[in-house]
Order: C-alpha cells, then sequence, then structure tokens
C-alpha cells in the first residue's frame, strides 16, 4: 500500500467512530468504490461490519424516507381566529376502503341541468312552459316558496325533467333510491344518462323523474358546532340559500383559503361549466360538502384532511356573476346547511 493511502486510512480507523453506523459504512462503501480496491483494510472494514451496523443503516434510511413522504410535522394554520388545524393531508386512503365512495375527476353527474338567470318578464310559469317541465319542478330545485315572485337576475337551476333532485348518500344504490321515491331505476338512469347502476358515487345529485321532495327528517341530524365556516373571518355571506343547498361566502378578494369545514376524506376534484374548480369531501356521517369556484384545488382525491385543513382558494371559476365574483360556493348534501338565513 502506497503511503498516502496508509496515511489516508489510518486517519479514517482514527476518526470514524465518531461517525453514525449507517454513515460510515456509506462512506467506506464510496471510497470502496472510487478506489477500486478489492483487498486491504478498507474491503475488510466494510464486509466485517457488524450486523447491527447495517441492520442501523437500514432503519436511519427508511426513517429518512418516512421523514420525507409524511412528514411528521405538518404545516399549521389558524382558523376561527384561535385555533390550529394541520395544513396537510395526512393519509392516504387505499382504493379497497374507497370502495363506491369516491368517484371520478370529472365534471359533476350526468343529467343535463341547466343553469338560468331571470329576465324581465319570466315567471315560474311561463319558464314551466318554456322549459316543459313543472312549476314544482322550479319551486323545488331552487328552495322557492310557492307563489314568490322571480326577481330579476335571479340564478336558477331547471332540470331536464319534472322531478326533484336527490343527493346519494353512501351505501346507496339505484336500486334503493328508486324504491325510495317510487320510481323505476331505468327511468332514474335515463334521465341522469348512466350508462350502469354501478355509475354512482355518495354526494352525485341524481336527478329523480316524477318525484317528489323527500320530508326534511330524512337528512342526517349535525350538531350545531359540526361544521365550521369555510373561510377566515369575517365569514361574509355574499348569496344565502341557493342550489343545492348552498351558501357563497366571500372576503372581497380573491385567492383567500377555503377551509375543510369538517374532517373526512377528499372525495372527488374536479372542473364543470357551473361549480368551475370544485372539491368534495365525505365527512364520516355520510354528508358531502362541496366547494366551487376555487381558482385552485389543493387536495387530491382519497387523502384524509382534518377540519381547517385548506381544500384551495377562492375563485370566479366557473359560472358568477359580476366584477368582484371570487368566492366559495358551499354546499351540504344529506343534511340542512348549518349557515342558512
Amino acid at each position: 500500500m502506497k503511503p498516502n493511502l496508509r496515511k489516508f486510512v489510518a486517519f479514517l480507523k482514527k476518526y470514524i467512530r465518531f461517525l453514525a453506523p449507517g454513515g460510515a459504512i456509506l462512506l467506506l462503501l464510496f471510497i470502496g468504490i472510487v478506489l477500486g480496491s478489492r483487498q486491504g483494510a478498507l474491503q475488510s472494514s466494510f464486509l466485517t461490519a457488524p450486523a447491527s451496523a447495517i441492520s442501523s443503516f437500514s432503519a436511519a434510511l427508511d426513517s429518512t424516507r418516512r421523514a420525507t413522504i409524511f412528514p411528521e410535522s405538518p404545516e399549521l394554520l389558524v382558523f376561527e381566529g384561535s385555533t390550529l388545524a394541520a395544513a396537510t393531508p395526512p393519509v392516504t386512503v387505499t382504493p379497497k376502503v374507497l370502495g363506491a365512495i369516491v368517484g371520478t375527476l370529472d365534471g359533476e353527474g350526468g343529467a343535463e341541468i341547466a343553469h338560468y338567470v331571470v329576465e324581465e318578464g319570466d315567471t315560474v310559469a311561463s319558464l314551466a312552459e318554456k322549459f316543459e317541465i313543472s312549476t314544482n319542478t322550479i319551486l323545488w330545485a331552487n328552495d322557492i316558496p310557492k307563489g314568490a315572485e322571480l326577481k330579476l337576475n335571479q340564478e336558477l337551476t331547471l332540470l331536464p325533467v319534472s322531478g326533484v333532485l336527490h343527493a346519494i348518500r353512501p351505501n346507496e344504490t339505484l336500486g334503493s333510491i328508486a324504491s325510495l321515491y317510487q320510481v323505476k331505476a331505468q327511468k332514474i338512469a335515463a334521465a341522469n344518462n348512466l350508462d350502469s347502476a354501478d355509475d354512482i358515487f355518495a354526494g352525485d345529485l341524481l336527478v329523480i323523474p316524477g318525484g317528489s321532495p323527500l320530508p326534511v327528517s330524512s337528512y342526517i341530524p349535525l350538531a350545531n358546532s359540526y361544521f365550521i365556516y369555510p373561510i377566515p373571518v369575517p365569514h361574509y355571506i355574499t348569496q344565502g340559500l341557493h342550489p343545492f343547498n348552498a351558501i357563497d361566502f366571500s372576503n372581497g378578494s380573491c385567492g383567500e383559503s377555503v377551509f375543510a369545514a369538517a374532517g373526512g376524506i377528499v372525495q372527488k376534484i374536479g372542473y364543470s361549466s357551473i361549480g368551475g374548480n370544485y372539491v368534495r369531501i365525505l365527512h364520516p356521517n355520510g354528508v358531502v360538502t362541496y366547494y366551487g369556484h376555487l381558482s385552485s384545488i389543493g387536495v387530491s382525491p382519497g387523502l384524509q384532511i382534518s377540519q381547517g385543513g385548506i381544500v384551495g382558494y377562492t375563485g370566479n371559476t366557473g359560472y358568477t356573476i359580476g366584477p368582484t365574483g371570487c368566492h366559495v360556493h358551499f354546499e351540504v348534501r344529506g343534511a340542512e346547511n348549518p349557515f342558512r338565513r
């Protein structure tokens, strides 16, 4: 062995005890490859490394990987003025667990639901005649009391046939929904352009042709504190209750953080011509919340998100009215919207 190399190896032997076992092994392996030495102290040091050191190295590497992929201390955010919550969705749920809960990344449902803005002279009766649906269908879909007059520029949801909308709950099937409304499953499938009875997911909205509204008692009960506001204070409501069981919130600017109103699984994200960029969250009690018109989306389907976690940011994507249309369209499907006025 050359004098310089002997000195270098002696130096290593003297100081390598100060390195962590994993680091020492890596260093020796690297030097062995660079020097191309098949004999001598360097090769011997690596090959005779105790099993405990190799085990320590493996554990250290695994720990590094875990820290990189699943940070133990996610970024925290403050909501409601004083409460901390994780801003990062911590867990990915397997497809087996999600089953028929998580849908695709495309738009909302297959029914041809129209969005209409009231013009001068429009009445419920005239629109019913124009779109060939019953007056009750317009009233039910838009939560309009009987006898109420339409307002200029009022936004309406118009179904393709006479009937009602149904928000699907977990474990419901096309057959069970058909039985609930006493309507044939084939008619429901045709009205919603379904290729298969399996093409429905919790939180989807189905048009029920010839159906009538279910009693309010069919809603899932919620505690008053179950949901938090989906945007930071001051929680301005820019539009009261409107389709589909929605409230609009805005703080007067675009790019405001939008929070998960409660913990759950990010069920679906995507874009639709009316809702724009949207996120849907399925909560443990079976209720689904919808966050629409987002400027950008901050989550992926299948992720577990905590209450207060950021799902995206306010925007005016999709169909919004007016130059200051940046807001979040917040829907509650399967329960009453607690922010209704």
